[in-house]
């Protein structure tokens, strides 16, 4: 996402790198030509915002006063007390912290409810609709789900689904993929189980709606916003009976008939293509940057 974010801002004009500890590192897993700076080699000035990720809040109030301006870019809101501690938190007041920026409208309010004397705004995710897109035809039998998250819920589920049988399905896990075998792997499906959980976003279900998955399970919050069940199938949160149901309903309707199951998850790709946009981002982070009189046109 800094990635993203840093390309689209030198895109509109502006400059902007990300600032990696070693010099030479690169993010590798997926492909880019994102400029890149080493920390040693940063030299920042008051005309400068430094952008900083939630796990680094806690460094934000020893930061000199008379250096540049310091957003937090907080994509796991509901984690921002795993990397400081209470006083610290209370330590980044609006003198120390020009503006809070985020993923998701659910992130949005949990921050402007914690921060409450701190702007905050939010930028969308982007979903690469020339990596992420729904195949030709209907998948086969193939169920993928991602295994950073819930993984005792997940056990338990894949089990219960075992134990009635279905052998006939594939049920491939998420891990150790580059970002271009996960987007086959998804394509390669027809249903993807999401076990989001307290997710400022929720990129994995995002992605496979985009490829035309029909999708069940978690929103885990911050996807609720494209949760919706007239294209995917929601769970309450730990109803784990209720999602081996609605996975067993889905698998059984799907070798009767593909068609409908396939409808709903193309209906769900063309929602997320049309609203997790690079185009939509650029305008977010303009908007937000030009809030702080920093946009394109001021640097």
């Amino acid at each position: 996402m800094f990635y993203r974010h840093v390309d689209l801002l030198n895109e509109s004009g502006a400059h902007a790198a990300v600032v990696h500890c070693k010099s030479g590192y690169r993010a590798g897993w997926f492909e880019n030509d994102t400029r890149v700076i080493a920390g040693p080699d940063l030299v920042a000035t008051r005309r400068d915002i430094l952008v900083v990720r939630e796990f680094f809040g806690a460094a934000i109030p020893t930061y000199p006063s008379d250096g540049p301006r310091v957003v937090l870019f907080d994509q796991g809101p509901y984690y921002t007390f795993d990397g400081m501690s209470l006083d610290d938190a209370r330590r980044l007041t609006p003198d120390r912290l020009a503006a809070i920026l985020t993923v998701s409208d659910d992130a949005m309010e949990v921050l402007e409810y914690a921060f409450p004397g701190i702007p905050v705004a939010a930028a969308r995710s982007v979903i690469d609709p020339a990596l992420f897109f729904p195949g030709d035809r209907a998948p086969g039998l193939q169920i993928a789900y991602a295994t950073n998250r819930r993984e005792q819920e997940c056990r338990q589920l894949l089990s219960l689904l075992a134990l009635r049988g279905y052998a006939n399905w594939s049920f491939v896990p998420i891990r150790g993929m580059s970002e271009s075998e996960v987007a086959r792997t998804l394509r390669e499906s027809a249903i993807f189980l999401s076990f989001n959980d307290r997710d400022g976003f929720g990129l994995p279900p995002a992605e496979a709606m985009a490829s035309g998955c029909f999708v069940i399970g978690y929103h885990g919050q911050g996807a609720r916003e494209f949760f919706d069940p007239s294209y995917c199938q929601p769970i309450d949160n730990g109803d784990l009976l209720g999602f081996a149901r609605a996975v067993e309903s889905a698998m059984t309707s799907y070798e009767q008939d593909p068609a409908p199951v396939r409808r709903r998850g193309l209906t769900a790709a063309t929602t997320i293509h049309a609203r997790y946009t690079s185009s939509g981002l650029r305008c977010d982070l303009i908007g937000f940057y030009e809030t702080l009189g920093a946009g394109p046109s001021k640097t």
